[in-house]
């Protein structure tokens, strides 16, 4: 008889699945730019809705023709740049050199660190100019203003922001021109431009494996002597011991996720609210307050979430030319 052969249940690709270490996404590699800017940006997901626009893709079915598209509305008010960071190369990967920070900084800032009372700027920009042949990489540090937004908190996020360059010190001259000043969607992004979406997915807490990872329930007279839903076997009797590969019971969701190559329909501005803003505002989330950006399909996390975008980073060949937007829906969505 044949042996009987089917493909395993659930990619084992993002494994351990664990839940986020934090909410606010850490990313460990930026785009290589040329270019002096800033590469990414961060917004808080609204919710999602419909648009209908003229398929612009080249070789698409539908090229030329009006087509109805899912889309997710980012909330993107203005970021500011709070500090620079200077990165060393060691045997153990980039190491932080030192950090120097802006003289105006959010009050907000000290619900979430402890702000110094006495700073010295000079003398920390002086340690990262004399030893700038050392310097692998400038970094910025951006913090966010949810207060401004229908996002319920105060405290605001902190995470880092490649910039671009051909050296260290064009990176180092292009961040002090920043530092102190707050930055919008438009500065950084244009209409039509891929990006990647990076935040943590919806949490959906211990689920045990049929959900988990997909495998049939136990039938017949398996299921009738003993559990239905769990795996028929996990492992032979050698090695002894479980592999990690059988699908088992635990966490699921709150996951950092990477989606790459989202194109960014349209940059709207904080006058511009009302050709996206529902009746009552979005579920879940309220009004759009502030700058918005329209991406096409959808991304990861629930309502409210804090979602990081960065400069494609895989966007060879893409077509970065903006549709045109003849509707956009502004019915209310119930759970999305």
């Amino acid at each position: 008889m044949a042996r009987h052969h089917q493909p395993r249940k659930g990619s084992v690709a993002f494994s351990p699945r664990k839940r986020a270490a934090k909410e606010t996404p850490r990313i460990k590699s930026w785009p290589v730019a040329e270019e002096p800017k800033l590469l990414g940006l961060a917004g808080y997901k609204v919710g999602m809705t419909h648009v209908m626009m003229v398929d612009n893709a080249k070789n698409s079915p539908t090229e030329g023709m009006e087509v109805a598209t899912p889309v997710t509305i980012l909330e993107v008010p203005p970021i500011f740049v709070m500090g620079i960071r200077a990165y060393e190369k060691t045997s153990r990967g980039l190491k932080a050199m030192g950090d120097i920070l802006s003289e105006t900084l959010n009050e907000e800032l000290k619900r979430k660190i402890s702000l110094p009372k006495e700073y010295n700027k000079e003398s920390a920009l002086k340690k990262i100019q004399d030893n700038l042949e050392y310097v692998a990489e400038i970094r910025v540090l951006i913090n966010t203003n949810p207060k401004v937004t229908s996002v319920p908190k105060k405290k605001p996020e902190i995470f880092e922001c490649g910039v671009g360059g051909k050296t260290a010190e064009e990176q180092l001259n292009f961040a002090l021109e920043l530092l102190g000043q707050e930055i919008s969607a438009k500065d950084i992004f244009s209409d039509g431009e891929f990006v990647d979406s990076i935040a943590v997915t919806k949490g959906k807490g211990f689920q045990g494996p049929v959900k988990r990872w997909g495998i049939r329930i136990q039938y017949g007279k398996a299921a009738r002597s003993s559990k239905a839903r769990h795996v028929g076997s996990i492992g032979p009797w050698t090695p002894s011991r479980t592999m990690w590969t059988v699908p088992q019971a635990g966490q699921m969701g709150y996951h950092k996720r990477t989606e790459y190559n989202k194109k960014i329909l349209k940059i709207g501005e904080s006058s511009e609210v009302d050709a996206v803003n529902p009746a009552g505002g979005f579920v879940k989330y309220g009004l759009v307050k502030n700058d918005y950006i329209i991406i096409k399909g959808s991304i990861p996390g629930p309502s409210k979430r804090l979602v990081i975008l960065r400069k494609a980073i895989r966007a060879h060949g893409k077509n970065n030319d903006a549709p045109q937007i003849n509707y956009i829906s502004t019915a209310s969505k119930q759970g999305v």
